[in-house]
């Protein structure tokens, strides 16, 4: 059984398939307003070869770039909305020291079917529910800014765990929730994605479950990407992209799944 702690092995993942997964997540990064971790943590474990615990902390570290630069593309666009950003953060921050707490305590089958059934929901909710293009900024009062805050704590909490930005989660709330268009949404959530990162990464650094290496290779691929995959996005009708999204999730919560019975069956872990 390995510790948590335990360091990466000193060959690791190749640069090349690094590079890959990064590239990946930049492109979902920048097209559908999320850190990419959702695609990210799945192909560090299936064609990268590192463990769930590994992955997320992993993809947790790359987004802090690749978010960085998605946002700004949005921001010069106008496609942010600056004090909902803020609020959400607050919560979301907080949030991200609980999550980053539980992924070193729970085991690692635990994770991986939690982190399935996360992929199966934003899938379901992206099929079921379409978001528009129109809509601008949210209307601010006090149960506007108290239900951000709150939503930022749950954020910040599948952030930690799970190694995503949180993006999945923040997309189609602040559409159904707070009335936001879908480009508004998709960089607000951008942005919020960056203290999010930071604190979480900032925890599992202090752990020892961050694969440095691995992070910058994949962060520097999905900060190239990024500007590529916002392009897309405003070019996408909102129902192409809820489609493409969903589709995606749903291939990577197949292979995860099939992975998580092998593991299982075998009686391996590798935690």
């Amino acid at each position: 059984m390995t510790s948590p702690t335990a360091p990466a092995s000193p060959a690791g993942p190749s640069r090349v398939r690094l590079a890959i997964v990064g590239a990946a997540g930049g492109l979902f990064s920048g097209a559908f307003g999320v850190g990419g971790g959702i695609l990210m943590v799945p192909l560090l474990i299936t064609f990268a070869g590192l463990d769930q615990r590994r992955a997320s902390s992993t993809s947790l570290a790359a987004i802090v770039p690749a978010a960085v630069a998605g946002s700004v593309t949005y921001l010069v666009n106008g496609e942010i909305d600056l004090l909902a950003a803020l609020f959400v953060a607050v919560g979301a921050v907080v949030g991200s020291w609980v999550g980053a707490w539980l992924l070193r305590t729970l085991s690692l089958d635990w994770l991986r079917w939690l982190f399935i059934a996360l992929l199966v929901a934003v899938a379901v909710r992206l099929v079921v529910v379409t978001p528009v293009r129109g809509g601008g900024l949210a209307e601010l009062d006090a149960a506007t800014i108290a239900g951000m805050v709150a939503l930022g704590v749950v954020i910040g909490i599948a952030s930690g765990l799970f190694g995503i930005g949180g993006g999945v989660i923040m997309v189609p709330a602040f559409i159904a929730l707070f009335g936001m268009g879908d480009l508004v949404a998709k960089g607000t959530s951008l942005l919020v994605m960056i203290p999010t990162a930071v604190s979480g990464t900032v925890v599992n650094a202090r752990a020892g479950i961050v694969d440095v290496r691995a992070a910058l290779v994949v962060g520097v691929a999905a900060t190239i990407a990024s500007f590529g995959g916002v392009a897309i996005a405003f070019v996408l009708s909102p129902e192409w992209s809820a489609w493409l999204f969903a589709a995606l999730i749903v291939v990577a919560a197949t292979q995860l799944t099939i992975r998580a019975i092998r593991l299982q069956k075998k009686g391996r872990r590798d935690d």
